[in-house]
């Protein structure tokens, strides 16, 4: 089985989060700017990649990203500010994974 990501989108530092799983994240993050998978991305304009980590398992993927969403924004808040306190747009930092 490939892997995939679990990624956050978001409209502005601090703002609305949306959660997502995905085999290839840059193809992705392009179609949600695009509006062509989600329309809560498009109706909140969440297109600021602030989060992702890779797991070597689609299932494992899955599973944390239903995990993840059951948790308060606080905890999601956090685990942002860990790796990216100024909310920067991760999108150019997106690893190539083969």
């Amino acid at each position: 089985m490939k892997g995939g990501f679990v990624y956050i989108l978001t409209n502005k530092p601090d703002g609305v989060l949306y959660i997502g799983v995905t085999i290839d994240l840059a193809m992705r993050i392009e179609q949600h700017r695009l509006g062509k998978v989600s329309s809560f991305t498009k109706k909140y304009n969440c297109h600021r990649l602030v989060w992702f980590e890779w797991f070597d398992d689609l299932n494992d993927a899955q599973r944390f990203e239903r995990r993840m969403k059951k948790w308060n924004r606080e905890w999601k808040v956090k685990r942002i500010e860990t790796c990216n306190p100024a909310w920067d747009d991760l999108t150019d930092t997106i690893p190539h994974i083969v």
